[in-house]
């Protein structure tokens, strides 16, 4: 038995010590929020310990986005430390971004004295059953009961974060806790991550009917992001490889057996029905990348995903196996190597003809910005961060091009809420930095959503990101716009935006800034942006440039749907 006589020798910290030498053991190099006296404990140890950089975001909305983005693109727990009530609040959009797109988030926030909390006081700061709107947002909440249980309940928290399907989970710590002094515990390690194993039935199942297919092609989400080296494998024995925007990466998008994200076009889809076999992987089929649920893939499917929850959801599935994607894609090559598989080698002629019947039909649509996306792809290498926030352009070609080369590096608000870009790139080249991946980070916005979160661009300056913000500037809601004209009989409101003039915006920030008024300046200036080491905007005025050859109107409608003029007399009477 221990000697309890005995005086400890371990130091007295502050439970606020204690996270922050947690968060170190669990690799976490950068974390994300804004100060506040309801997390102080936490982010005082922070400074004084000096292992975790603190990125002071100007608002807890960006913050999330910034943890989450690096989460996604360091392929690790991205951390945000908020304050209670009115902050706690401000998270909520950015936390619902991070679940959408599964990244592993930690969210930690104060909350108020434990002797008045849950009370109904009025207590500034506290927001009525806070608890209960986080795990609305969040995969997981909880709430740190006493001193003693903080460092248990953290790491549990982490553990379930981490675990596939991975996700955003909120931890509240009331600020008296925080702040309680306490011996630093011996055992600092993070929980163990459980991984779903397949069943060894399963995978005989799934290869014997996959050997049976000629023309098999694998769909890849992000789910599957830590697959490549399986992957690698099926793609030698002849399997196309087709991509979300979530899974963009897995194989190098100018690998000539990779569609990259050209998943819903028309040459690909009328693809789609000559292969005799799709395997989809850490997907969810989501609605925006199926034309809602309408796109004709292949037939039979089979599933393969973490969450067994996921069999039969969106499409009926011919077969599914409930694992690990790495481990179930290891499992199958295995398995389809014993046999010595080989699929038709006119699979991938035909491939690469729909993938260039597409390509060439999306950059016809382009009109002028065909030249933009080839010269940034040109001159971005191949070491790059492509982050993006929900713009016209984004859904025009960012969320296909540029193409991009490792699972990572690619990042975009996969919920569809604007403004969330510019955050999410800071967190990205943060990311970068931590890790020294020497990855730029390039960042495609559009003027509607970049006002959403401007105050961010003080953040960028202040943490000297590597970072270009490519600004594409029509001043206006150019997607809600085409929406209007397609479903609306062209009846315009509330799309039309004031905005800064960004070259003096920049400048009173000390941010370097350059302004691309025809196509002819676009070689040196963007040669010039990417050169320079830091952030740097370059704004596209789109207004003396013009518009897109194809206009881009939001999801696929039923024209039943055109909503009709008013009358006049009903007009008039609302009015």
């Amino acid at each position: 038995m221990p000697d309890t006589t005995r005086p400890s020798t371990r130091p007295q910290v502050t439970v606020g010590a204690v996270v922050a030498a947690f968060l170190e053991q669990c690799g976490v190099k950068a974390a994300f929020g804004v100060i506040s006296i309801h997390n102080m404990p936490i982010l005082d140890a922070f400074a004084q310990r000096g292992q975790t950089r603190f990125v002071m975001a100007r608002g807890e909305a960006g913050a999330g986005n910034m943890a989450d983005a690096y989460a996604r693109s360091t392929s690790s727990l991205g951390v945000c430390i908020t304050s209670t009530g009115p902050a706690a609040g401000n998270i909520a959009g950015s936390l619902v971004e991070a679940y959408t797109a599964g990244a592993p988030l930690l969210h930690i926030t104060g909350q108020i004295e434990t002797q008045y909390l849950d009370k109904n006081l009025s207590y500034i700061h506290e927001a009525p059953d806070q608890l209960t709107m986080l795990d609305a947002v969040s995969k997981a909440a909880f709430r740190v009961r006493s001193a003693e249980t903080a460092l248990s309940t953290l790491k549990k928290a982490v553990q379930v974060a981490m675990t596939a399907p991975t996700g955003p989970v909120s931890v509240e710590i009331p600020i008296d806790i925080q702040q309680t002094v306490v011996e630093m515990p011996r055992d600092l390690a993070p929980l163990p991550i459980t991984v779903p194993v397949p069943a060894e039935a399963a995978l005989d199942a799934l290869a014997e009917q996959l050997a049976a297919a000629r023309r098999p092609l694998l769909w890849l989400g992000g789910g599957a992001r830590h697959a490549g080296a399986a992957v690698q494998r099926l793609k030698a024995m002849g399997f196309g490889i087709v991509s979300t925007v979530q899974g963009r990466g897995i194989v190098a998008e100018d690998d000539p057996a990779s569609l990259g994200a050209y998943n819903i076009h028309k040459p690909v889809e009328a693809f789609y029905q000559s292969c005799d076999a799709m395997l989809a992987v850490g997907t969810r089929l989501r609605s925006n990348e199926t034309l809602k649920y309408e796109l004709k893939l292949p037939r039979p499917l089979y599933r393969v995903d973490a969450d067994a929850a996921q069999q039969g959801r969106c499409y009926a599935d011919d077969g599914f196996v409930c694992g690990d994607a790495a481990l179930a894609l290891t499992g199958l090559a295995d398995r389809l190597e014993a046999r010595g598989y080989r699929a038709d080698p006119q699979l991938l002629a035909d491939l690469r003809r729909a993938h260039d019947a597409a390509v060439h039909a999306l950059h016809d649509g382009l009109g002028p910005y065909s030249a933009l996306v080839q010269q940034l792809q040109q001159v971005a290498g191949r070491q790059f961060n492509w982050v993006r926030d929900v713009t016209v352009s984004n859904s025009t070609w960012g969320n296909r091009e540029l193409r991009v080369f490792a699972p990572n590096a690619g990042v975009h608000a996969t919920g569809g809420g604007i403004g969330q870009g510019m955050p999410m790139a800071i967190g990205a080249a943060v990311g970068a930095a931590a890790t020294g991946s020497g990855r730029k980070t390039l960042c495609l916005a559009g003027d509607g959503g970049f006002i959403l979160n401007l105050g961010e661009l003080a953040t960028l300056v202040q943490e000297k990101c590597d970072c270009l913000i490519v600004l594409m500037n029509d001043q206006k809601y150019g997607v809600i716009q085409n929406i209007q004209d397609a479903q609306y009989g062209g009846r315009r409101g509330y799309v039309d935006l004031h905005t800064p003039d960004y070259a003096q915006l920049c400048a009173s920030l000390q941010l370097p800034h350059q302004r691309v008024s025809s196509l002819a300046e676009l070689p040196a200036k963007l040669g010039a942006a990417l050169k320079n080491k830091g952030p740097c905007m370059l704004e596209i005025d789109m207004l003396s440039i013009g518009s897109f050859k194809t206009s881009f109107a939001g999801p696929p409608v039923n024209k039943l749907n055109q909503i009709p003029a008013l009358d006049p007399a009903v007009a008039s009477s609302a009015a």
